[in-house]
């Protein structure tokens, strides 16, 4: 009897060695399945985006005709920079507005200068600063005050 016993036992166990080698093989392809989305979901993102500057492409192109008629090629520049900021914020880009104070978690102060102002203000916005959907992707570049002059 204990022979049968055994070799049930064994049976059992070759089964759940092959369940398990089954199950591993079927997570490794949901990995592999899942990764390959991933990677596609961003190529196509980015699709997206570029299909989007298309317009823009043309409007440069267009503006680009102009370059003998100053006033038209000014026009169409501005109107470039408009489709620019209007495609971009449709995406998730916010542009950092400054509030006088200096503020480091969204602030770089590239220059300091004493002014009558109060220490930290911001005296003058460098270069623009930008969150991409609620995560800073480029701090405000400014000059700040020392203080009292």
């Amino acid at each position: 009897m204990k022979k049968n016993t055994i070799k049930t036992l064994e049976k059992e166990n070759q089964q759940l060695l092959e369940s398990l080698k089954l199950a591993k093989a079927d997570f490794e392809n949901y990995k592999k399945r899942q990764e390959k989305q991933e990677k596609e979901s961003i190529e196509y993102a980015s699709a997206e985006l570029t299909k989007n500057l298309l317009p823009i492409l043309d409007s440069f192109e267009q503006a680009m005709k102009h370059t003998k008629e100053l006033e038209q090629f000014k026009e169409g520049i501005q109107l470039i920079e408009k489709q620019i900021v209007q495609t971009l914020e449709k995406e998730g880009l916010q542009k950092i507005e400054i509030n006088g104070k200096f503020n480091p978690y969204i602030h770089e102060a590239l220059l300091i200068e004493k002014s009558k102002e109060e220490q930290d203000t911001i005296l003058e916005e460098l270069q623009k600063g930008y969150r991409f959907k609620n995560k800073i992707i480029r701090h405000t570049k400014v000059k700040i005050s020392r203080g009292g002059k």
